[in-house]
């Protein structure tokens, strides 16, 4: 939520329907479980966080009260996200939200849970949690995320309110970008463009240098892929500027938790480590271990999805269709593989990439080998490229 807001609504870009839904719902038109679907970065997690600050505000979600500021921040008392970068969520996990959603909230209004990855719920935690959906307490909410409605058992859609974000246009989130953080207009088309419609990503482009020279050296690839070295040196290079992304964004993270543990455990103040230290110490590097494994593997899947866009960008000139080219920075090498390949190659080729992803994410493929597959497949379909 802006500094700027004057409704806790204001930042979800291109979703003028979904506010509309939730202001009726704040209005009196409830339910007690809802599922916000739509694809990566268009705001799923936003959207409920700004719903569960309306529901928790006197004037519907103001965006400068202190209910709302407090579950802007994550301090709200009767507002509980569940996020996690692990691989999935344990039944563990979510007994602890079932037994907490059981209980009275401590102010006049809901209690509030959200839970961001829904998507990744074990199947013993789904199961945990859809007890507690169909019997739900009179003033508990659940706000579940999830990419889209088919990532939940379908006995937990069907208990819930469903709400679709759609992927906001390369005009709505470049002026988000002008008016929320200053970007110059040029920068922020641009951005908003690589992004495909991805608030977070567009942000990340707009303001950092280095995140835009690793999507360059990504788009760059295609028209390169033209011998088994190439493919070979492609599959490296996307591989560690994903590792070096995925390191930048933990690395900070993981030293402050260090820093908290060792406190907590008075390492510090007494320049010695307890007995219950150790244990303590392994599983915080087995969690941060695993947090930046799917980190990787995220950072990995965006870099593929912007060689998507290149080959999309090529089927959009073989097809003079009036889609936008989300890629003008290399309009020449995408004019360069309309030229030389078909639009069946490209489609074939769109859908190795969609291959290679569900080996990862789904199959833990490990990524290197992934890459490296890919990239040949893409060569050899390359033709006179």
């Amino acid at each position: 939520m802006s500094a700027t807001a004057t409704s806790v609504f204001d930042d979800l870009v291109g979703q003028e329907a979904v506010v509309e839904r939730l202001r009726r719902a704040v209005a009196g038109d409830m339910t007690h479980a809802w599922l916000f679907t739509g694809p990566p970065g268009s705001g799923r997690s936003n959207a409920a966080i700004a719903f569960a600050a309306a529901l928790q505000c006197e004037q519907g979600g103001c965006g400068t009260c202190p209910s709302c500021h407090t579950v802007a921040v994550g301090s709200h008392p009767d507002v509980r996200v569940t996020r996690t970068e692990k691989l999935s969520i344990g039944v563990d996990e979510v007994r602890d939200l079932v037994r907490s959603a059981a209980l009275a909230p401590s102010g006049r209004r809901w209690q509030v849970m959200i839970v961001e990855d829904a998507d990744r719920l074990t199947e013993q935690a789904a199961n945990a949690l859809l007890k507690a959906i169909e019997e739900p307490t009179i003033r508990t909410v659940w706000l579940l995320c999830a990419p889209t409605i088919e990532d939940v058992l379908p006995t937990i859609r069907s208990r819930t309110r469903l709400i679709v974000l759609a992927t906001p246009s390369s005009a709505e989130v470049a002026d988000f970008l002008v008016r929320h953080d200053e970007v110059d207009a040029t920068t922020a088309l641009y951005a908003a463009r690589a992004s495909q419609g991805h608030i977070g990503r567009a942000r990340a482009l707009a303001r950092d240098e280095d995140t835009r020279g690793r999507r360059r050296q990504v788009v760059h690839l295609p028209v390169r892929l033209t011998s088994l070295g190439a493919c070979m040196n492609a599959a490296t290079l996307i591989h560690d500027l994903a590792k070096e992304e995925a390191d930048a964004l933990t690395g900070v993270h993981d030293a402050r938790e260090r820093e908290e543990l060792d406190r907590a455990y008075g390492v510090v103040e007494r320049g010695r480590r307890p007995r219950e230290y150790a244990p303590a110490l392994r599983d915080l590097e087995k969690s941060q271990k695993t947090r930046a494994k799917r980190r990787h593997l995220d950072v990995v899947d965006r870099g593929l999805m912007d060689l998507v866009s290149v080959y999309r960008d090529a089927l959009t000139i073989q097809l003079a269709a009036r889609s936008e080219v989300v890629n003008e920075e290399v309009r020449g090498d995408v004019e360069q593989l309309a030229r030389t390949t078909t639009p069946e190659d490209n489609l074939r080729r769109i859908d190795a990439v969609f291959v290679a992803r569900e080996q990862m994410l789904e199959f833990n493929v490990p990524p290197m080998l992934a890459l490296e597959s890919l990239m040949v497949s893409l060569k050899v379909q390359q033709g006179a490229a």
